[in-house]
């Protein structure tokens, strides 16, 4: 499915992120935004989040939990993370995580992508805009982020290989 492979361009990012000193881990991309390390922290832990709650629960044919999060308080917490973590363990962590998803979300029957469930809070979650909805956020964080590593220096991979 073409949205697996797009939803996998955030593993190669993170690979490409490996090369990155201290220094860049823990810069902010522009004055008042956040540090690369939170960044990844944050899309880290809405994957984890989303996996316990929804993927891994839909895999297993259980009622899904997701609710509806405050994002000021959870990326609050992904920060707060980010400081109390190693720059490697984040990485690891990260592909990690993301890595489960797209195994668990191959591992599901078309009718179980199709299906529209019904979350914690009583709204509609569907795995295939789930997908859609994450690309789009992996690119809002990807971008900015991949712009400012080059400015740096680095040499970042933005896109998949090979496509």
């Amino acid at each position: 499915m073409q949205l697996t492979i797009d939803f996998e361009q955030w593993i190669t990012f993170c690979r490409s992120l490996s090369q990155l000193d201290q220094q860049i881990w823990d810069s902010s991309i522009k004055a008042d935004k956040w540090s690369v390390k939170s960044i990844v922290s944050h899309i880290m832990l809405w994957d984890r989040y989303f996996y316990e709650e929804a993927i891994r629960k839909i895999a297993s044919n259980q009622e899904i939990t997701l609710i509806h999060q405050d994002f000021d308080e959870f990326n609050q917490k992904a920060i707060q993370y980010a400081r109390n973590i190693t720059a490697d363990q984040l990485l690891k962590d990260a592909i990690d995580i993301r890595e489960k998803i797209i195994a668990t979300i191959r591992s599901l029957s078309e009718e179980q992508i199709e299906y529209h469930y019904v979350d914690g809070d009583g709204r509609v979650f569907q795995v295939k805009q789930y997908l859609i909805d994450f690309i789009w956020h992996d690119q809002h964080h990807m971008k900015p982020l991949a712009k400012y590593i080059i400015e740096k220096g680095y040499d970042i991979t933005v896109e998949r290989e090979g496509t």
